[in-house]
């Protein structure tokens, strides 16, 4: 009998309609489109708007079209994890939310959080369900509404992040498609350069926490750009080797979308020209579990059956990881 992998078998995304510029943040903080620019690479990105709306809204239009592109009936789907650090509440899980709003009432779902490496980490589980035979359909999602976590008012971090989301299918795949390898990483003693300080058990919502702005995200970017550098190079590097891949060997980088010059750094790193890095944190800024779905969203059509990949990213607090994956399908 063959091996089963896990292969991606389809995906969507979404991104908000709202787009907040460069130009528009410098009339919120001290900076200006040419010091944004070079310093992130990144535009503009697009920002949920609307009273009462959560992660759960990105997620459900990635997952209705995940579902038609792949003829999918919602009870179908066995398990869907997602993977956000911005869920719609503590509890219920924002998969739940999901399945609950699209019908799929036969999946389990939870969530998973692993900040900007969530997509990663559940994608790699998800694959899990699938190698063991228990899973035929299982539906991955990334989404994060970071402004929902971002005081506009905090210049190193406000001018990096968005809101925006994808799904993916992972069905069984005998051919040797699908995910083949993953090095999935974190270590905790990084917390204390990019974390909330408050809103968790450690620390709960009171009047003074909220006055002192402690419900954002905290960010010492030298530190971070420094850690995520050497991290998402160090993997992508390792999970090449151990598989015996060259730069020639990959068709495509597909990076997390945190800063313009750590994805040049990582393209170095494995031997890539720009022209096999896919990038769109012009478009989108760093929407955390969102970047790679929507990256795999936007550059499907120029994926073809047996292409290598290599995902990559690196997150928060810190995890960090790549995975090397065999498109399974042509563009339709």
């Amino acid at each position: 009998m063959s091996k089963i992998t896990a292969a991606i078998t389809g995906v969507a995304g979404y991104v908000p309609e709202y787009v907040l510029t460069n130009k528009e943040l410098e009339t919120m903080v001290e900076t200006n489109d040419e010091w944004i620019t070079s310093r992130t690479g990144i535009k503009e990105r697009r920002i949920l708007k609307g009273e009462g709306k959560g992660t759960s809204h990105i997620a459900v239009p990635a997952v209705l079209e995940l579902l038609k592109k792949t003829n999918t009936k919602p009870e179908e789907v066995d398990l869907l994890i997602c993977a956000t650090t911005t869920p719609d509440m503590v509890f219920p899980a924002t998969a739940n939310l999901i399945t609950a709003e699209v019908g799929a009432v036969n999946a389990f779902g939870y969530d998973l959080q692993a900040a900007c490496s969530g997509f990663l980490y559940a994608l790699v589980t998800g694959s899990k369900f699938i190698e063991s035979g228990q899973y035929k359909k299982v539906i991955v999602v990334g989404a994060d509404k970071m402004s929902s976590i971002i005081d506009y008012t905090d210049r190193a971090t406000c001018i990096i992040f968005g809101d925006g989301g994808g799904a993916v299918m992972l069905e069984p795949n005998t051919e040797g498609y699908g995910i083949l390898d993953s090095v999935l990483k974190s270590d905790g003693t990084g917390a204390q350069y990019l974390h909330m300080k408050a809103g968790g058990s450690r620390k709960p919502a009171t009047i003074e926490t909220v006055q002192a702005r402690e419900h954002y995200a905290y960010q010492e970017g030298q530190a971070v750009f420094k850690f995520a550098v050497k991290g998402m190079a160090d993997v992508s590097a390792e999970v090449m080797e151990r598989n015996h891949l060259t730069g020639d060997d990959v068709a495509w980088l597909v990076p997390h979308q945190a800063n313009k010059r750590i994805i040049e750094a990582t393209a170095n790193r494995m031997g890539l020209s720009n022209e096999k890095v896919m990038l769109n944190i012009h478009k989108y800024g760093n929407t955390t579990s969102g970047t790679i779905p929507l990256c795999l969203w936007e550059y499907e059509s120029q994926l073809k059956k047996g292409d290598n990949l290599v995902l990559a990213a690196f997150g928060g607090g810190f995890t960090w990881g790549a995975i090397y994956l065999k498109w399974a399908y042509d563009p339709k």
